[in-house]
């Protein structure tokens, strides 16, 4: 064992390596982490069974729990819906309902998952420029998160650690006082300034899909007599009315006041794996509804060259029986293919999305005629009911562990659970989400945490960034924490700007011989503080590119907003968490 004067000088080393590393970006924060980790271990400033013991922590169980459940809320195009309505009116107007609606949202669902549903919503609507609207709900879906403990990842990230230190579990309101206030007071802000701060900038052109994909009029529908922008085939969210087909004949543009009829071929283009925005209007059908297919079974295939379709339609060689597929949409290259989809002749190399049932790889013709390439995710529930279930059966494990009538981590558990059991998520959803690298974040921060805390080098890095602010009393120095927090969590993710300032709140908590809670918030709080770069937080690196920003932008916008944070922050947190 080392001496401690070593172990602490060390811990040090280690440290400033791991802040330079996550600085430089060019190695995942999850091996950073990590390997901090197994060098103490090595070290014997820590022990294997402690490392083993950190992925059981219940904080980081709820991490992945909710990380893998937001999967599947991720489907539900309720938030999509809300936008469109809510997004109506003056700018400011629309800026206030956007603002209140996101930060609810994400108060109890995954923030990244809300930026992620909204971003396209936000890009097609015509009242208002997408670049006077992203950042404030992407800036909203932020301070949402500090409302309740599971609004983010980096609130159950400190629970976790408090927990590792012996602290009382944060429990899911315990957030509420303080997030409120810094809701408010940054919303008003944003209603107040950005109508002048928020610049207008101009459109970004969407390149539309080579994939092509139709539906059908339905006979007796509300689509039949109306007119295309009647049926709101205008402004859909990710697709593009491209053609309609009637009586063989192509018509292209389609215009506006083009009247709809009975049996009306329409032909998209766009995102494909958003077909549930077809499949949700009432009165249209797509070829798997049509063939009684699960048309959320996406398969991508090419036609081979030993293929016996070439040369033939779809609509010739009856692929519905021959395969236990349909096809619903096609790409050749470059080319801009027109017509009905069953009406083009199959070459060598075209690509084909099927809409597959259960039989669809037992049929031996598959491999002579396909290349399977890939299984297609279609991003949304289909069904609308299966989004609104899967929503309310999670605020209603939400409200039941708020009440204390079950365990949260057991309401998590049986909400999965309860999602396999009725096919909202698959297992190899799930796989393909788990949250590998937050988990080995997490369980390594709470080595490094005990190891700082343990060696004294917690307390003696509270003593050099708190220094000369104890005379100034407690409150200087939980400002000063606060602001520490936020630099770090504005060079490098907050979860590891959590992670480093934690055993920080703790060494000055004891220096000054005060409750550690007050503390302990203002990381938690300071790690969310993330507005004034891109890359800070995710959320903020997702909408760059979509609302056209800069780092100026970002600057300029986030500033008069993290000072706002700041300030309210500081003054709160000791009047809901005590110093004694």
């Amino acid at each position: 064992m080392l001496p401690a004067h070593l172990q602490q000088a060390a811990v040090m080393v280690g440290l400033a390596v791991l802040v330079v590393e996550l600085l430089r970006g060019r190695r995942a924060p999850s091996t950073v982490f990590g390997g901090l980790a197994m060098v103490f271990i090595l070290l014997d400033l820590s022990t294997v069974s402690k490392a083993m013991a950190s992925f059981t922590n219940p904080g980081l169980v709820a991490v992945v729990l909710l990380l893998l459940i937001s999967v599947v809320l991720d489907k539900s195009h309720l938030l999509e819906l809300v936008a469109e309505k809510l997004l109506s009116g003056s700018y400011r107007w629309a800026l206030a309902k956007l603002y209140v609606t996101t930060a609810a949202y994400s108060a109890f669902l995954n923030n990244t998952a809300v930026v992620a549903s909204l971003i396209g919503p936000l890009r097609t609507l015509r009242s208002h420029p997408a670049s006077r609207l992203l950042m404030p709900m992407c800036f909203a879906a932020s301070l949402g998160g500090v409302m309740t403990l599971v609004g983010t990842s980096t609130n159950l990230l400190v629970n976790s650690l408090s927990i590792g230190q012996g602290l009382p579990a944060l429990q899911i309101f315990d957030l509420f006082p303080v997030g409120a206030l810094l809701v408010l007071s940054c919303g008003v802000t944003m209603v107040l300034l950005y109508p002048w701060l928020l610049k207008v900038k101009p459109a970004q052109e969407d390149k539309a899909s080579d994939y092509f994909l139709e539906a059908t009029v339905k006979p007796g529908s509300a689509l039949e007599g109306r007119t295309v922008e009647e049926a709101g085939l205008r402004k859909l969210s990710h697709l593009f009315l491209a053609e309609l087909v009637r009586d063989g004949r192509v018509l292209v543009p389609v215009q506006p006041d083009d009247v709809l009829q009975a049996g009306d071929l329409l032909v998209f283009t766009g995102d494909l794996t958003r077909l549930d925005v077809l499949t949700r209007i009432q009165g249209l059908e797509t070829h798997g509804q049509h063939f009684k297919l699960p048309t959320d079974n996406l398969v991508e295939v090419v036609v081979s060259s030993t293929s016996t379709l070439i040369k033939r339609t779809i609509k010739d060689v009856d692929f519905r029986s021959r395969f236990d597929a349909a096809v619903i949409a096609v790409r050749r290259g470059s080319e801009r293919l027109k017509g009905p989809i069953a009406q083009i002749p199959l070459e060598v190399g075209d690509t084909l999305v099927l809409c597959v049932g259960k039989d669809f790889e037992k049929h031996n013709n598959v491999q002579r005629n396909f290349v399977v390439v890939s299984e297609r995710q279609v991003q949304k529930f289909t069904n609308p009911r299966s989004g609104l279930l899967a929503m309310g059966a999670f605020v209603g494990a939400v409200l039941l562990s708020a009440l204390g009538v079950v365990e949260f981590l057991k309401a998590l558990l049986v909400l999965l659970v309860a999602f396999l059991v009725l096919g909202f998520a698959k297992p190899g959803d799930l796989r393909r989400n788990m949250p590998y690298g937050t988990m080995i974040i997490i369980a390594s921060s709470l080595v490094i945490s005990d190891v700082m805390v343990s060696s004294g080098a917690a307390k003696v890095m509270a003593a050099f960034l708190m220094g000369g602010v104890e005379s100034f009393g407690p409150y200087a120095s939980l400002a000063v924490l606060l602001v520490v927090t936020w630099l770090l969590t504005e060079l490098m993710s907050n979860n590891a700007a959590a992670a480093l300032a934690f055993p920080v709140a703790l060494g000055a908590a004891q220096a000054s011989n005060l409750d550690p809670q007050p503390f302990v918030m203002a990381v938690l709080y300071g790690a969310s503080c993330s507005f004034l770069t891109p890359y800070g937080y995710q959320t903020n690196l997702m909408i760059m590119s979509p609302g056209r920003y800069t780092l100026g932008d970002y600057v300029r916008t986030g500033g008069p907003v993290a000072a706002v944070y700041l300030v309210v922050a500081a003054v709160s947190i000791p009047v809901f968490f005590p110093f004694r």
